[in-house]
């Protein structure tokens, strides 16, 4: 099947995953909540995934959470490796590499089962929902259930025994607002960018996923 847009939102889907792993590395306080700064990212990676379950099916879906997956391997295994190869005699930022980027192959372990966990049970939900009248009930209840999914993994997993017991719960509370927030107030905006991609696929499968 021929799409002329899946590709370049599936691009940007990943992109915005890879950049949200790397960025998480940094703990952010912004209006009073105390987050990991992929946070800013990551709720833009729901959406798409809504866009994409609505628009291009399941299946297609699917697909894409796996390349994800594979993408988010090939980060955690880049920056180990190059992290481990002796520095240039010259080069006196090994220290600083490893203090930035040390903790990125543990974030992105937990990125990846949290990923998977809460993607997969986002685009279930959306599936699963496919025929009910209103497409933000749909975007915003499966965020609802695997943004909850996706921050209870990724934050146990990617800080605890690195941060107080105190400052998780905090970073859990912080980051599930955010991303939910993210999903309900970008809701105008996916009602649009489905509308737009439905028509431009010109696809009869697509007036109805």
């Amino acid at each position: 099947m021929k799409t002329k847009h899946l590709l370049s939102i599936a691009s940007i889907y990943i992109t915005l995953i890879l950049i949200s792993n790397i960025t998480s590395t940094k703990i952010i306080e912004l209006g009073g909540l105390t987050m990991d700064g992929g946070t800013l990212y990551f709720f833009a990676v729901y959406i798409l995934g809504d866009v994409i379950t609505e628009v291009y099916g399941f299946k297609k879906a699917k697909q894409i959470i796996w390349l994800g997956f594979f993408a988010n391997i090939l980060l955690a295994v880049s920056i180990i490796a190059i992290g481990a190869l002796p520095p240039a005699a010259d080069w006196t930022y090994q220290e600083s590499y490893m203090n930035v980027l040390g903790l990125t192959p543990r974030i992105v372990v937990g990125s990846l089962l949290a990923y998977l966990a809460g993607s997969f049970s986002n685009a279930q939900i959306m599936h699963a929902m496919r025929n009910g009248k209103y497409l933000f009930v749909r975007t915003i209840s499966s965020t609802l259930v695997g943004e909850g999914i996706d921050t209870l993994i990724f934050v146990t997993i990617a800080f605890y025994g690195v941060l107080p017991l105190e400052t998780l719960i905090i970073i859990m509370i912080s980051n599930y607002i955010i991303k939910c927030s993210g999903e309900i107030l970008a809701t105008p905006f996916t009602y649009l960018l489905v509308g737009k991609l439905k028509k431009s696929e010109l696809k009869p499968e697509f007036a109805q996923v």
